[in-house]
């Protein structure tokens, strides 16, 4: 039985693990963490900031979490892991309703986050189109809606190519419609920043259109099929709804799991990996061999294993290095409410905020969570917020969250989330409410922050966040050491952007590289590319004639491409109709 060491035990590190212990090898997982696995989809025990410990932990979580109907790869490793008899952890995701956009001083905007099922849903969507006073003008509108459909009718060879070095910021013409006072337009908060918040791993100013576009579309075209769900949660913390049973799975099929442990070196002889140098707990490095590795650790941990030897072998390795500096911050910080507050039956995007803040109310999607039996008893309601800006100053202190005591950070984030609820004379939150909160410990602070001098605080777990040209600095999970693989958030993936999906995906492509080199009779694990609806076809295909002859994309179409496109919107209309109609009359499948 061949023997495979992995190095980190994150979503990519347990996802190699899965496929492979499935097809018999023996896997060892070491993972940096000294108690959780998960990496940085896992919650974390919180006992209070008191001396006297609660008695039952409130849950905490690192940071964003959903799952959007275009997610394949995790979504059917979890089909796969049993939970609670019967069930698998599949079965703990639920669908959320409703997606706000909330904004200092106006009304909250909401919209459907699924095709409309009800009159309710249209009646949501006419009422913000009409009622909600957004302060676009019909020409922003009109720029929008021309640049969605540019993304959805360029092809595939016009998107690898030049969009992947064109930024959103600029695709979207975001200058065009400038801000007031140093302060976004409209345009800008709405659609180009706050609708790139949900992407999570990006920033508007620095994402490519290739990939911003890809998972934009995406999530689109989620919510204009009726068959799919566009944002899915889990109904419980990730630990116990997700992570741990995860982990049992694994163990149970013959996974040994090292926690503690911290990956130090790599060390190669003759064109191969012979040993890592693995430090566990506070002892001694010690050495271990394996037949193959996979390198699973986050961006920045790689980089830090990469070295001469490593890059003399594959130069492309040093790629890592370069990768390893686009990083940025999005960590999460939980508010534990006396009152279950469900602000939103989903996400709410805080559009104006100065530190780009994302939130949930959790408790009501935590179906058989007794909250009221954790903590001191007194929290009924989980407010779960990303933070994803930590460099821009504060609406309130004027200080970067990352200059910023925890306490500093918790009152500047309750300030501006209250700023963009409590509108038009409503009190959604007050002061009263807030029992505690935990922000996640992977902020490392300097205990001199005080001191104009000091350093700023450190993040043991930053995001790797998409860049303009970062496809090409990208490795594949294999490299020119054939045994040696690379699966985690930064290889090249249909998905291309640091998530749990990214993360899956990488470790999947991993495995067949290993399987392929290891001469293995097991089938490859599955691999799922995006998909988009068949009805831009004819149009994505003229749109590469014209890219093959050097001509840039247009809206211009001839008469000819406009009658075959008539018509073949005709078909894909009955086409879907017929597979809505036959969805309701067949069981459902996991």
């Amino acid at each position: 039985m061949k023997k495979v060491i992995i190095l980190g035990g994150g979503v990519a590190g347990m996802s190699a693990a899965h496929e492979l212990i499935e097809r018999g090898y023996n896997v060892e997982v070491y993972e940096r963490n000294a108690k959780y696995s998960g990496g940085k989809a896992r919650s974390i025990d919180y006992y209070g900031q008191a001396k006297d410990p609660y008695p039952a932990p409130l849950p905490g979580e690192h940071g964003f979490r959903f799952f959007p109907g275009f997610y394949r790869h995790v979504i059917d490793t979890m089909k796969r892991i049993p939970y609670d008899g019967s069930n698998t952890v599949f079965n703990n995701l639920v669908p959320t309703d409703r997606i706000m956009i909330a904004r200092y001083g106006n009304t909250p905007m909401v919209t459907p986050a699924h095709f409309p099922r009800s009159k309710a849903d249209w009646e949501v969507i006419f009422s913000d189109m009409h009622g909600m006073h957004s302060g676009l003008t019909a020409e922003e509108i009109k720029c929008f809606s021309k640049k969605v459909w540019q993304l959805s009718t360029s092809s595939s060879v016009r998107r690898n190519n030049d969009y992947e070095g064109l930024g959103w910021w600029q695709f979207l013409e975001a200058d065009r419609f400038p801000g007031v006072d140093g302060k976004p337009s409209p345009y800008q908060s709405l659609l180009v920043q706050g609708l790139t918040r949900t992407l999570v791993a990006a920033r508007a100013e620095s994402a490519s259109t290739k990939t911003g576009g890809n998972i934009f579309l995406q999530l689109i075209y989620g919510m204009a099929n009726p068959l799919e769900n566009t944002d899915r949660v889990l109904n419980g913390p990730t630990n116990e709804r997700w992570l741990t049973a995860w982990k049992n799975y694994l163990i149970q099929k013959g996974v040994k799991f090292i926690m503690h442990a911290e990956a130090q070196s790599l060390t190669m002889n003759n064109g191969r990996i012979q040993s890592a140098s693995i430090k566990i707990g506070h002892a001694d490095p010690i050495t271990l061999s394996a037949d193959y590795f996979i390198l699973a650790v986050p961006v920045e941990q790689a980089a830090k294993l990469i070295s001469p030897e490593l890059i003399k072998a594959d130069q492309t390795l040093s790629n890592i290095i370069t990768l390893s500096k686009s990083v940025s911050w999005m960590n999460g910080i939980q508010f534990f409410l006396n009152t279950d507050i469900p602000i939103n039956k989903g996400h709410v995007i805080y559009s104006d905020t100065e530190w780009a803040i994302t939130s949930i109310s959790q408790i009501q999607f935590w179906s058989n969570y007794a909250i009221e039996k954790h903590g001191d008893g007194r929290v009924r309601g989980v407010l779960s917020v990303d933070i994803s800006d930590w460099f821009s100053p504060g609406r309130y202190n004027k200080k970067c969250a990352d200059d910023c005591t925890a306490q500093e950070v918790a009152d500047e984030v309750w300030k501006q989330i209250k700023d963009s609820l409590n509108v038009n004379n409503q009190e959604i939150l007050r002061d009263d409410m807030l029992v505690d909160w935990y922000l996640d410990r992977d902020i490392q602070y300097n205990p001199s922050i005080r001191d104009k001098n000091a350093n700023h605080n450190s993040n043991r777990e930053p995001l790797l966040v998409n860049s303009t040209n970062s496809w090409q600095l990208r490795p594949e999970s294999y490299c020119g050491i054939p045994n040696l693989f690379l699966a985690s958030d930064y290889v090249r993936t249909f998905t291309d952007l640091a998530t749990k999906e990214g993360a899956n995906e990488a470790a999947r492509r991993a495995v067949n590289n290993l399987l392929e080199t290891d001469g293995s009779p097991h089938a490859p694990c599955q691999l799922w590319p995006l998909q988009e609806p068949a009805l831009f076809k004819p149009l994505k295909w003229y749109d590469e004639q014209r890219y093959k002859k050097g001509l840039p994309w247009t809206d211009q179409y001839p008469w000819w491409l406009k009658i075959g496109f008539a018509g073949w919107t005709l078909i894909c209309m009955v086409n879907d109709f017929v597979k809505l109609i036959l969805s309701k009359l067949s069981p459902k499948r996991e």
